[in-house]
């Protein structure tokens, strides 16, 4: 089983929004594809941000997202 659960990572990634705002994440795909993402740069060199129990990439990766360690930005801010 998936530790943390798609629930508890949407939950972290929205936890700073205000009430009012559009939440950061609101579908499992979109924190499939930032998992995904930083596994890729973790594979490719990237040093991980924080320490896991697992060291495959994309374990590290979910880690990261769920302890805050990354940023996840939409299409629009990614090209500022």
């Amino acid at each position: 089983m998936l530790h943390p659960s798609y629930a508890e990572l949407i939950q972290s990634l929205n936890s700073d929004v205000v009430e009012g705002e559009a939440p950061v994440v609101n579908s499992r795909y979109s924190v499939v594809l930032a998992a995904a993402k930083r596994a890729r740069q973790i594979i490719n060199g990237s040093k991980p941000l924080c320490e896991s129990v697992c060291n495959k990439p994309l374990s590290v990766a979910v880690q990261e997202i769920y302890e805050g360690k990354v940023k996840i930005v939409g299409d629009e801010e990614e090209e500022a």
